[in-house]
């Protein structure tokens, strides 16, 4: 099975580029499932209904979210009829939306998508250890679902990183989002389970996390705010992390980043690439 999970989506300069690379990564790479997180879709805060059916309609089998899921307001009322968008599945009890869903991929496997959110330096929130471990424990790989996907949306690598230990060997993939900056150390753990601490950020990479570099500059120095945060308009660039599934165990047997567009070294997935 062939996964492909694209980063953090900042602004109009992400979205263009997602939009655009989408049907070709699917095309090109014959791509069974198709991640995206969206959570910075909107300005560079939260995500629309209109830009998460874009996605969709693009060829995103599901959006996942983080700690920007209900900037844009809206985002309460429409989640409720979109399953196919994700928050964090360990906000409190009573938020709107789901944290966690079965989707059914091309090649028709049942895949477990689940989008969790880290406590260090975020705002407080349920633990997402324990929540992770309760949706597989009720769903488990090759039990209940063909392969397991979790978007681990966090500040700290340590705890993206023993998110993945406490995962591996029961999950196909563990990434990490939020940082926005793409991080060198993908590698499938002893148990099998793929690990990326961070897949980076879609969008344009003349920037301060894809905002314009001014106000970041200035709160720097200042450490006093002259306006908001603006997502930096320039080229947009595609990050993501690739994942080959074993069809028989659920559990990873290689992955890779996969990076295009000014500003980043191209990378593809070697073991996708052979002879194509």
């Amino acid at each position: 099975m062939r996964l492909l999970f694209l980063g953090d989506v900042v602004g109009s300069s992400g979205r263009a580029a997602v939009y655009d690379a989408i049907p070709k990564l699917r095309a090109r790479y014959d791509l069974d499932f198709l991640i995206v997180n969206g959570e910075n879709a909107a300005g560079g805060f939260g995500i629309t209904e209109k830009i998460f059916n874009e996605l969709i309609d693009a060829g995103a089998d599901v959006v996942t979210l983080g700690n920007h899921a209900f900037d844009q307001k809206d985002t309460l009322v429409y989640i409720e009829r979109c399953p196919q968008l994700l928050r964090p599945l360990n906000f409190p009890k009573g938020t709107p939306g789901k944290g966690a869903g079965l989707f059914k991929a091309k090649n028709g496997a049942d895949v477990l998508v689940m989008n969790a959110m880290g406590r260090v330096f975020m705002s407080e929130i349920d633990c997402p250890f324990r929540a992770v471990d309760h949706e597989v424990t009720a769903c488990k790989l090759k039990r209940g679902a063909d392969a397991i996907f979790l978007d681990m949306h966090a500040e700290a690598t340590s705890e993206k990183q023993s998110m993945a230990y406490f995962m591996d060997g029961r999950v196909s993939a563990v990434v990490g989002t939020h940082t926005h900056a793409p991080t060198a150390d993908d590698r499938v753990l002893p148990n099998g389970t793929a690990y990326l601490s961070d897949a980076g950020m879609c969008g344009d990479y003349n920037s301060v996390l894809g905002m314009t570099t001014d106000e970041p500059i200035n709160r720097f120095i200042t450490k006093i705010p002259r306006g908001r945060f603006e997502p930096s308009e320039g080229p947009g660039s595609v990050a993501g992390f690739a994942v080959e599934i074993d069809d028989k165990t659920g559990l990873a047997t290689d992955c890779s980043p996969l990076r295009s567009g000014p500003g980043l070294r191209a990378i593809e997935p070697p073991f996708w690439t052979t002879g194509a």
